[in-house]
């Protein structure tokens, strides 16, 4: 199938068709987040202040993809590093390059705003999204630990 997407920055009249790319990102991962969540998320992205952004892909008049990324300090480095925190693509357009475009524009973004790193986490039995991540970047040998806080 043709690549005939593009890939861009979200826009405000966008949340019609971005909402149901990340309802699919949460059904995957097996969560359910509170609409205060979603609408904070949603907010981030156009608020200036916000390190947070986000870029889709666009298939004509569809969203066929969504990338969420943040940009933070480390103690290891003097520039900003990017965490590419969420990545999702509808399942029609599976195999068509949009998971690895939307990670590739990540990059550029980065690299514009003068991180040396990007880096993102995805779970251990996510076998289809690996097969790409093992093409794009070299695994880091970490492992993440983490408890929630109440």
């Amino acid at each position: 199938m043709p690549s005939s997407f593009a890939v861009r920055l979200v826009a405000p009249e966008d949340r019609k068709r971005w909402e149901p790319l990340w309802r699919g990102y949460q059904r995957f991962y097996k969560v359910d987040l509170s609409p205060e969540v979603t609408e904070t998320t949603w907010r981030r992205f156009f608020d200036g202040l916000e390190p947070m952004h986000a870029l889709v892909a666009e298939d004509g008049a569809e969203l066929v993809g969504i990338v969420h990324y943040l940009f933070h300090r480390s103690t290891w480095m003097v520039g900003p590093i990017c965490y590419l925190q969420d990545l999702f693509t509808a399942e029609k357009a599976r195999g068509r390059g949009v998971g690895k475009a939307l990670i590739e524009e990540v990059y550029a973004r980065a690299r514009a705003c003068g991180a040396t790193r990007v880096y993102w986490h995805t779970h251990e039995t996510n076998a289809t999204a690996r097969s790409l991540y093992d093409r794009v970047a070299t695994l880091s040998g970490f492992v993440q630990y983490r408890n929630e806080i109440r």
